[in-house]
Order: C-alpha cells, then sequence, then structure tokens
C-alpha cells in the first residue's frame, strides 16, 4: 500500500527531462505566438490596403466630376481667367468702336 503525502514525503524527479519538457513547451509557444502575431500583421495591413485602394478609386472617379470638391488655388484660377476673360471682352469692344466708327 502506498504511503499518504505529507511533510516527509519524497518526490523523484528527473530534473533534465523536466527542464527539456519546460524549454520545449516554452519554444512552441514563442513560435506559435510569432506565428499568430505575423498572420494577424498580414491580414491587417491587407485590410488596410483594401480599403486604400477603395478610398483611391472613389477619388479618381469623383475628382475629375467635382464631387468631391476643387482646390483652393483652382478657384483662384477660375478667378484670374473670369477676371482676364472680363478684360479681353472690354478690349474686344473697345478695338471694334475704333475698327468702326
Amino acid at each position: 500500500m502506498s504511503e499518504p503525502i505529507g511533510e516527509n514525503s519524497v518526490v523523484k524527479a528527473n530534473l533534465a527531462f523536466m527542464l527539456k519538457t519546460i524549454g520545449a513547451v516554452a519554444t512552441f509557444t514563442y513560435g506559435y505566438v510569432t506565428i499568430k502575431n505575423s498572420i494577424s500583421e498580414l491580414q491587417n495591413e491587407n485590410v488596410r490596403i483594401r480599403h486604400e485602394v477603395e478610398m483611391n478609386s472613389e477619388f479618381r472617379i469623383k475628382w475629375p466630376r467635382g464631387e468631391i470638391g476643387a482646390l483652393p488655388a483652382d478657384a483662384t484660377q477660375d478667378m484670374n481667367i473670369e477676371h482676364l476673360k472680363n478684360r479681353v471682352n472690354k478690349l474686344d469692344e473697345h478695338v471694334d468702336k475704333l475698327r468702326h466708327p
């Protein structure tokens, strides 16, 4: 019959085998976590790239149509062009008056 576990009980274990087992489990756990992290990063990057491509496609289509808006520089250019157009029209009228009095 076996003795009950008490203060004077002795545990016999092979210390080298326990260290190898703990090392193997730690190595496998580290490898698993590393691979899992790499897969997670790739999935996040894939989602980010898809989102950027979708946003770029929307921009590419809507920008030329003027659905998104215009740059402030474009507005300034439009104002300058309108001003020059008015001046050219006035000069044309003046030239016409000089040619045909």
